[in-house]
């Protein structure tokens, strides 16, 4: 395991002290080599709706792990709707770019499977929570062409539109989760 991804990975850190490296990563790489990476409060947003997903429904996966990817899954994502090209090289860019700083290659895979644009044809159990919080929590946000979706818009969108004809092991329990989630009282 690369030294980066062994400090990001050591369990006794808590999410936020990972999303705090993952903040000053960005800055250290934009300062010193000129490099972009992706970390928004989208990324927040998803990694947490990620991390709510796995500990509400007792997902048997590796918690450190996904949230971990869900924080760089996105790093060579791009802010810009105008930008549509990129939808279909970000994840395998993103992916490369990762496994060029020492991130393991099964790490890389779970982040290159956030979409499928990439032709993965063997998916990591991970990546299907990857794409499921990054598909929800992208519908859920506001956006300048339009306004985010309610919660049950957002699973329907997904369910109907994004997701259509693919398999996704975690959708009925992702399902279950968005409407148990509606009954909390705030």
């Amino acid at each position: 395991m690369g030294e980066l991804q062994t400090y990001l990975m050591d369990h006794n850190k808590d999410l936020c002290t990972k999303m705090e490296i993952v903040r000053r990563l960005q800055k250290i790489l934009k300062d010193k080599k000129g490099e972009k990476i992706f970390f928004d409060k989208s990324v927040v947003f998803k990694t947490e709706l990620a991390r709510m997903f796995i500990d509400y429904m007792h997902l048997d996966v590796d918690r450190d792990l996904v949230l971990t990817a869900c924080l760089l899954c996105n790093c060579k994502k791009v802010d810009n709707p105008q930008k549509k090209g990129k939808l279909f090289t970000y994840a395998k860019e993103g992916a490369d770019y990762l496994l060029n700083i020492g991130f393991e290659p099964r790490f890389c895979k779970i982040c290159e499977g956030v979409n499928r644009y990439s032709g993965l044809k063997d998916r990591e159990p991970e990546s299907d929570i990857l794409e499921l919080v990054d598909h929800f929590g992208g519908m859920m946000l506001d956006r300048p062409e339009r306004a985010g979706f309610n919660p049950e818009e957002a699973l329907i969108q997904m369910e109907r539109e994004n997701l259509k004809g693919l398999k996704n092991r975690y959708l009925p329990q992702f399902h279950d989760f968005v409407y148990k989630m509606q009954e909390v009282e705030v």
